[in-house]
């Protein structure tokens, strides 16, 4: 499940500031396109973990 192509979100259209998106062997790598040598890796497992919580509303701070 690696890849060394970087995804970015079809809302950003033309421009060059998103957050990016890649998979790797064990998890998923972010980074800003505006400054592409800050990588952030995260485990699937804690990726999961986030999206459950922002799904859920856990994270919503004017609820």
């Amino acid at each position: 499940m690696s890849t060394d192509e970087w995804q970015k979100s079809s809302y950003s259209g033309a421009h060059d500031e998103c957050v990016e998106v890649r998979a790797v062997a064990k998890g998923l790598e972010f980074r800003e396109s505006d400054d592409p040598d800050a990588i952030v890796r995260a485990p699937l497992v804690a990726f999961a973990g986030l999206l459950d919580a922002i799904k859920a509303g856990k994270l919503d701070r004017h609820a």
